[in-house]
């Protein structure tokens, strides 16, 4: 899934729909835990320095594009990776490009095999988001510029966007389960 619009919206971080349970038997609370976030890459560029650092009379233009990948672990276990790329132009001068890559490895717990999908596309990076995001930040300010500070990716409507792209009646494609 990539896509460069930005915004919030969805549900609340770190939860889960849970299904209808039929009375009489015991609910079973539908759960999202975290295992494990990690950097798997990252990476800066500067390749106009010391001419990218002079200020310049106008602000950068900042194309930012976001990926999520999601495959099995294991039984209901998963990793996700939230990869975000940030370049920044002057006119036709590469002030700086940042890539980040930062995952995490997730159990998912009483989700309906339906619901697995759109956790770990909309839930799971959700949960990374900040931490991703304070890389980027991170990256730019040591790279010379100010802390570029991304907003809040509405992941929900990547993901419908995503389906959208994929064309109607095609399942969305639901993570590899590997051991």
């Amino acid at each position: 899934m990539t896509d460069s619009t930005n915004g919030s919206a969805g549900s609340a971080p770190g939860t889960a729909p849970s299904s209808p349970v039929p009375s009489g038997s015991p609910q079973q609370q539908a759960a999202i835990s975290v295992n494990t976030q990690y950097v798997k890459d990252l990476s800066f560029e500067n390749p106009n320095a010391p001419q990218s650092l002079v200020p310049q009379s106008s602000q950068p233009n900042i194309d930012v594009n976001v990926n999520v990948q999601a495959r099995g672990l294991g039984p209901n276990v998963y990793e996700v990776v939230l990869s975000i790329t940030c370049t920044a132009k002057h006119e036709t001068m590469t002030a700086f490009i940042v890539e980040v890559a930062y995952a995490g490895v997730f159990t998912l717990t009483g989700v309906p095999a339906q619901d697995v999908h759109p956790i770990l596309l909309i839930e799971c990076p959700r949960l990374l988001f900040p931490f991703a995001r304070a890389l980027v930040a991170n990256a730019t300010r040591e790279g010379g510029f100010l802390p570029l500070l991304i907003q809040p990716i509405d992941f929900l409507d990547l993901y419908r966007r995503q389906a959208a792209a994929q064309g109607p009646g095609v399942p969305p494609p639901t993570p590899a389960q590997g051991a």
